[in-house]
């Protein structure tokens, strides 16, 4: 396959709860509305859609020799990722699991890294990373044995020229560690949300956030959710509103954004179209259960891009 883009990261499923009471007492049972097992993992979403939208993609990965790891494969394979190195782990460590609690007003994120936190440098095929045209990473804070070396990775990447992006997700640990910001600088599209921009760079104020962000890296998109997204690159600035969808699920939905940005990112199209095509990927996400369940149905997947695309 033409290999256009590489995901360096994690892979396992997450499972989502929906219903659930609005509050959980100890020892008592209580009762869910229903759930949903399906493929998670920012990394893993990413490449899922991303592959979905026509963009040849490639996942550098470890999982466990497990039930779980061979579910999550089989979904990536499903949607045409190619998983010739993606690697099983030789200890009895088992693939990650995140369980989501979903409210109406938030959610609560549990994760078991398992494998994701043995993936190392030494795991990683570079000529098979370098082959390609972009490398992503999400994640960056659960890489516990690959997280001293991403800075050399994308050093590497760049002088290979490749184009590069990365979302960090959250901190788990709330350090937000300064050796992110020496990765940023050969970062070409740094994709975190509104909160993460603030803890990154320091500062409760969103326009003083990106400020900061946009003197480090080459092109900061901050997701918004539902209320869209802003791009800076120097001092040139896009701003995206969030398209209005019947909405389902949330989860997800950030990777789904980035995929859209990426596949028309590399397709040569302007900051303006490539929001635009983000925000249509992130909102589709949204109208089923999971990060993936509305991109594994194509046509559905083409309609909707035809739907929406130039009608606002």
């Amino acid at each position: 396959m033409s290999l256009d883009v590489c995901v360096v990261g994690e892979i396992n499923p997450d499972l989502i709860l929906y219903g659930l009471p609005k509050e959980l007492k100890p020892e008592e049972e209580s009762l869910i509305g229903g759930f949903r097992l399906t493929l998670g993992s920012s990394s893993a979403i990413f490449a899922h859609n991303l592959s979905v939208l026509g963009t040849g993609v490639g996942m550098v990965s470890k999982i466990g020799a497990d039930a779980l790891g061979k579910m999550a494969f089989d979904w990536l394979a499903s949607a045409g990722v190619d998983l010739s190195h993606v690697s099983f782990t030789s200890s009895k460590t088992s693939t990650g699991l995140t369980v989501i609690l979903t409210q109406p007003e938030h959610r609560f994120i549990l994760t078991y890294p398992g494998t994701m936190f043995e993936l190392s440098y030494v795991d990683l095929d570079l000529d098979y990373i370098f082959s390609s045209r972009h490398l992503h990473l999400s994640s960056y804070f659960l890489h516990r044995a690959l997280r001293p070396k991403i800075v050399d990775l994308f050093r590497e990447a760049k002088a290979k020229g490749l184009s590069t992006s990365l979302d960090t997700n959250d901190d788990p640990e709330g350090k937000w560690g300064k050796d992110l910001l020496d990765v940023l600088p050969y970062v070409d599209i740094f994709f975190p949300n509104e909160r993460e921009a603030k803890k990154i760079a320091g500062t409760d104020d969103l326009v003083q956030a990106i400020g900061k962000l946009a003197q480090v890296c080459q092109f900061v998109v901050v997701k918004l959710g539902s209320q869209g997204a802003i791009a800076r690159k120097g001092s040139e600035e896009w701003r995206r509103q969030g398209m209005r969808v019947a909405s389902v699920d949330s989860v997800g939905a950030g990777d789904s954004f980035d995929a859209g940005f990426i596949h028309r990112f590399l397709q040569g199209a302007s900051p303006a179209e490539c929001l635009e095509y983000a925000d249509i990927a992130g909102a589709f996400s949204t109208t089923r259960e999971g990060g993936t369940e509305a991109f594994t149905d194509r046509d559905s997947v083409e309609q909707f891009f035809h739907d929406h695309l130039d009608q606002r």
